[in-house]
């Protein structure tokens, strides 16, 4: 297979979708375990999670291999969503008639019969979060060098309910989008042998359940008032480097 064949043939739209859906997978996990670090707060001293938030946000904000792998991520994202939509609507193209009966769940789940809603979705749920966080610190790092508060800006950002919902409605699309999508990405790469099926779809199901519900205790935490303020957790921070 040629590179044009890989992004115009069926099966290389496929492959493309697998291979940038892992590194996809790969990324949340690192996001993930970076952006749950505020929970130590709950575990004390206080500032405890303030500080290893800041420290591992800015180790990856002031990494140039990070930046590197910023726009690879980038790319994987478009790539990502580029080939979705093709693949959608060339099976929309070979069957431009519906089925007149539906079989619904008994042949596939309703969620791996709606990646493209679910992508769509989640689309504009990354443009919000990209605009609330991304955007902003990168700014602020090319116009003074100096990256945001970033525990500060997720106060300030969840104090909103209605981004506290649109959050959360993101990371259950995400949830669903994963349940199909990591099984899927690795049966295209051709691991899903007997050997390994069980194990795929347990670790699939549980790492798709998993991560968005840790994504939707950050809005709701700030939210809530289940985290100290960033003054507060800034002070004892700083007390707790001294």
């Amino acid at each position: 297979m040629n590179w044009k064949q890989a992004f115009t043939s069926s099966i290389g739209k496929k492959l493309v979708m697998a291979l940038t859906g892992v590194f996809l997978i790969l990324f949340l996990i690192v996001h993930c375990y970076v952006n749950a670090l505020v929970f130590l707060e709950w575990f004390g001293p206080l500032g405890r999670g303030y500080k290893a938030y800041e420290g591992a946000a800015h180790f990856l904000g002031s990494n140039p291999l990070t930046r590197i792998a910023e726009i690879g991520l980038l790319a994987g994202i478009i790539l990502h969503i580029v080939q979705g939509l093709m693949l959608f609507f060339d099976n929309k193209t070979k069957r431009p008639v519906d089925y007149n009966v539906h079989p619904g769940n008994k042949s596939s789940k309703w969620y791996s019969r709606s990646m493209g809603l679910l992508g769509t979705l989640i689309l504009l749920f990354l443009v919000l979060h990209l605009y609330h966080f991304w955007v902003p610190n990168r700014y602020q790092q090319l116009v003074t060098g100096h990256e945001k508060d970033l525990y500060l800006l997720m106060e300030l950002t969840f104090k909103d309910l209605w981004v506290v919902i649109v959050y959360i409605l993101g990371c259950i699309s995400l949830a669903y989008h994963l349940l199909h999508g990591f099984w899927s990405a690795f049966q295209t790469l051709g691991l899903s042998t007997k050997k390994y099926t069980g194990l795929l779809r347990c670790v699939g199901t549980v790492y798709s359940i998993v991560i968005p519900l840790i994504f939707i205790a950050m809005p709701l935490s700030f939210y809530l008032g289940l985290l100290p303020d960033a003054e507060t957790a800034r002070a004892a921070a700083q007390t707790l480097a001294h």
